[in-house]
């Protein structure tokens, strides 16, 4: 499963008609995580670092593409499947879904998922996640920043196109730089996350579909994107 969805990230990540890739699950469990059976001594330690190395790989790979991923969460999502849905840049959840960490219960501490959760709401509900393994609601959730809204199940697709469709319409090249600066910044202190922003606004002032949303504001009109990462000034 990791390595197809690791597939399905980078299936024409480059191509300029992907504008923003939604992430979601039939059947009452949005994702359980990683299956134990394959955690066991049987295995091995040479196994077990592949699943925990590509795990990483396309958590890290969610943020780093450049179009918005986002989680249409309706259910259980635990461990691994609750360290995706942090990962995403935006996630909607009906309101009987389900976040936990439920690692520590059978012996196995929710470490990589850390990462993520950690990330994603406080420090302090992170670790009661993490010791206890007791489950979030959504609206707990949501509270704690795990996730972006907590719609009534027969809105969840809706909601979620509303979000997906409203991102499509803006620039790609725009949004993509947005995103990586994001990231970026988040991970360096005050100074630092200043100092890499004021040159992207500068950068983004450079870009052809920038100084287009400009003039169009001026001039009252609709802009018309090229969507191409091209300069209109150096």
């Amino acid at each position: 499963m990791l390595e197809s969805l690791r597939e399905n990230l980078l299936t024409d990540v480059d191509s300029d008609d992907l504008r923003v890739v939604i992430i979601s699950a039939r059947g009452p469990v949005f994702s359980s995580g990683h299956d134990l059976k394959e955690l066991t001594s049987a295995q091995g330690r040479e196994y077990h670092t592949r699943v925990f190395h590509t795990c990483s790989e396309v958590m890290t790979l969610i943020q780093d593409i450049p179009v918005p991923v986002i989680a249409m969460v309706n259910g259980v999502a635990t461990a691994a499947g609750c360290q995706l849905v942090a990962s995403c840049d935006v996630a909607v959840a009906t309101e009987q879904s389900t976040f936990a960490t439920p690692g520590v219960n059978v012996g196995l501490f929710c470490s990589t998922p850390a990462v993520a959760i950690g990330r994603a709401v406080p420090r302090k509900v992170a670790m009661e996640m993490l010791l206890t393994g007791s489950p979030l609601s959504a609206h707990n959730a949501l509270l704690h920043g795990l996730i972006s809204k907590v719609v009534p199940e027969d809105r969840l697709e809706e909601e979620t196109l509303l979000i997906a469709q409203r991102i499509c319409q803006a620039s790609r090249p725009v949004v993509a730089l947005g995103k990586a600066t994001f990231q970026r910044q988040m991970s360096q202190g005050r100074d630092a996350a200043y100092a890499t922003a004021s040159r992207v606004m500068v950068d983004n002032l450079a870009l052809r579909d920038g100084q287009e949303g400009i003039r169009a504001f001026i001039e009252k009109r609709k802009p018309v994107w090229s969507n191409k990462a091209e300069k209109a000034h150096d």
